[in-house]
């Protein structure tokens, strides 16, 4: 079934309002066994997704629901799937709000041409650039590169269509040593292929598996601090991001005001957050969100000062925003020192967890640690177990970050963050 047939069918249902989404994904996927080639296939996919709302007979209330109608649905069957939805959303009662409507430069949102076989062919040839040794190498890895072309239609008029690539690439790391072996896993997400950041990347994971078998106990270090410079620190940029999330704030789960420091009394760096349109091979480069908003640079957190949240449409008008958008992009900076600097004096500096989490609502940290790197002023240790507590509501008065910065996909930080203060139990 045709896009414009299922339109029509979605705009003769009675709903008073829907969103319909059509993703068309081109892509390769190959699988690899160290460098040989196993198997490798191509992908041709469509998803339609289609939202109806519903309003309430006396207009204070908007229901929703979501559904999938497969391109080869026929008409009974999209009908069928469309009064359900009809059906579903009479039911949910959320306060009334309206759907994004068109906007300036919306017919020149544009593509971003992409060839799903030569993005592979770079990200192919980078990998088997890497240098390994006789101990440590690439086990395994899978690489999945798409061509993703999205058009979002909604009963507002709006209509884009926005096209950028999309890759994944999984690899697992060997590293032996005397009758010893262990795996370190690595999921790297991504729009095109940066082949100088990812030989580095996977030859750092390289010596981390080499430093894991010759790493001690970590000491029970009470009190310290702790330097993050692998993806772990996501956690922490993520947490200032989801504290601007306008649906964070409209439930009532982010106690942040806007023209307010996020870091009452802060004495280290403060964090600058923007929304950013583009990333160099970003796999979210998208025109648009997923609700039809043009997305902007825009700047949630202005050295430690809150900004504008942002967030979904329906959130965003219970907040009072106008032109707000979920962010795809985000950059954080503030930095103060380099990198070096920043790795000075005592400091544990985690590369590898077990696990790492912040928790969004109150700022709790949690990490088990696999691998670390004990600095106590003059040698450098690798050091495996313990953990690490604390949490970013104090973190962030005192914490530190690098001017060098570094892309994990769509989000720019710091290459290297301290944080203070950190809790360091060490291996029983």
């Amino acid at each position: 079934m045709k896009l414009n047939e299922i339109i029509d069918i979605v705009k003769a249902s009675g709903a008073d309002a829907w969103e319909i989404t059509d993703t068309r994904e081109e892509g390769w996927e190959f699988y690899f066994i160290r460098r040989r080639l196993d198997q490798n296939r191509a992908k041709l996919v469509e998803h339609i997704r289609v939202t109806v709302y519903k309003k309430s007979e006396d207009g204070q209330f908007l229901g929703s629901a979501s559904g999938e109608i497969a391109p080869t649905a026929d008409e009974a069957e999209a009908r069928s799937i469309v009064d359900g939805l009809l059906h579903n959303a009479a039911y949910v009662r959320n306060p009334f709000y309206t759907l994004n409507g068109p906007f300036e430069g919306m017919d020149q949102a544009g593509n971003e041409p992409v060839d799903p076989a030569a993005v592979a062919k770079d990200f192919i040839e980078a990998v088997r650039a890497v240098p390994e040794t006789a101990t440590e190498d690439i086990n395994s890895w899978e690489l999945f590169v798409s061509a993703l072309n999205r058009r979002f239609v909604n009963s507002e008029g709006v209509d884009v269509t926005s096209g950028y690539p999309s890759c994944m690439l999984e690899a697992v790391i060997n590293a032996r040593r005397d009758g010893h072996e262990i795996e370190l896993y690595r999921l790297y997400k991504s729009g095109g292929c940066d082949r100088e950041t990812l030989s580095r990347d996977i030859g750092e994971v390289l010596r981390f598996g080499k430093d894991k078998l010759i790493a001690g106990n970590t000491p029970n270090l009470g009190k310290a601090d702790v330097v993050f410079s692998t993806d772990a620190a996501l956690e922490i940029y993520e947490w200032f991001a989801t504290r601007m999330n306008a649906a964070f704030k409209a439930r009532g789960l982010s106690d942040w005001e806007a023209n307010k420091p996020v870091a009452e009394g802060a004495t280290g760096d403060r964090i600058t957050l923007t929304a950013v349109k583009r990333l160099p091979n970003s796999s979210r480069n998208a025109a648009c969100d997923a609700e039809g908003a043009p997305v902007r640079e825009t700047v949630l957190i202005q050295d430690g000062i809150a900004k504008r949240f942002l967030g979904n449409r329906q959130f965003s008008q219970y907040l009072g925003l106008t032109e707000s958008f979920q962010p795809g992009n985000l950059t954080a900076t503030g930095g103060s020192q380099s990198a070096e600097a920043l790795r000075q004096g005592q400091f544990l500096e985690v590369v590898e967890f077990s696990d790492f989490q912040v928790n969004p609502m109150n700022g709790d940290i949690a990490g088990e640690i696999r691998l670390a790197y004990w600095h106590d002023g003059d040698t450098v240790t690798p050091v495996s177990g313990g953990s690490v507590t604390g949490t970013m509501a104090d973190f962030a008065k005192t914490m530190r970050m690098s001017r060098e910065l570094r892309q994990y996909d769509c989000w720019l930080i710091p290459a290297v963050t301290r944080l203070s203060g950190v809790t360091v139990t060490g291996a029983v």
